[in-house]
């Protein structure tokens, strides 16, 4: 297993949820990491402040991951305070519910632009640190709706059912170079995303429950530690897509 202690890892939309537990937990294998956030300052700079108390070091960059203007400058500012990312966790992503009646362009476009861009844009720019070092870790998040459709709507599914072709295109390019790329795509999970989901319920999962940030960051954790697992999805989701 490798050895994190003073990699450097990007965690996208790390203010709370999944991004916050997965730069938790990354912190307290040894790692130190950007916390990317778009609005929530106050929550920022507490998991900041959280991964200094575990004694790594720590940095909140606010920027819109889907405007590669901004993922260019969060990039420049990590680079300059930590160190060049060899970690990169896609998690950013929004879920907002729209049926097949109701769904416009500018919702397509949306989360197209947040749950799937920005994966492109950030893996891009974080690209030549890691292939200067020989060395890289992506994720991304995707989701069992990629696979199932799920209940947010085509727009969401779509979106993360890109993430998987993303991730087995740079897996399959990237693998002679040190750099594995997997996906992560949970079933629902206890976070305030689900929450304000009116149509998730935990009847919904075989094992009867919502999962927990914590199940999904160790598996995270697991995937940076691994040099062999490469282009990989993994389905954390209580039963509800069986692979």
């Amino acid at each position: 297993m490798e050895d994190l202690i003073g990699k450097v890892a990007l965690v996208t939309g790390a203010s709370r949820g999944i991004g916050r537990a997965i730069a938790l937990a990354l912190a307290g294998t040894g790692a130190n990491i950007a916390v990317n956030y778009r609005s929530r300052d106050n929550e920022a700079t507490e998991v900041v402040s959280q991964v200094r108390r575990l004694g790594r070091l720590a940095v909140a960059v606010k920027a819109d991951v889907s405007v590669s203007a901004d993922v260019n400058r969060m990039v420049g500012i990590v680079e300059k305070e930590l160190g060049s990312p060899s970690i990169l966790v896609n998690n950013a992503g929004i879920g907002v519910m729209h049926s097949i009646d109701t769904i416009t362009e500018k919702d397509w476009n949306d989360t197209i632009a947040v749950n799937l861009t920005s994966a492109f844009l950030t893996i891009q720019a974080v690209l030549p640190g890691m292939r200067a070092l020989k060395w890289g870790r992506i994720i991304s998040l995707s989701s069992a709706a990629a696979q199932i459709g799920g209940v947010v709507g085509p727009h969401y599914a779509a979106s993360k059912a890109g993430i998987l072709g993303l991730t087995h295109y740079y897996a399959a390019y990237l693998a002679k170079e040190g750099i594995t790329v997997n996906a992560i795509a949970p079933g629902p999970v206890s976070t305030e995303m689900a929450a304000g989901l009116s149509q998730l319920s935990p009847d919904l999962v075989p094992v009867g429950r919502f999962g927990t940030v914590e199940e999904i960051s160790e598996v995270a954790v697991m995937l940076v530690r691994n040099g062999y697992i490469t282009g990989q999805t993994f389905n954390i989701n209580g039963g509800r897509y069986l692979s």
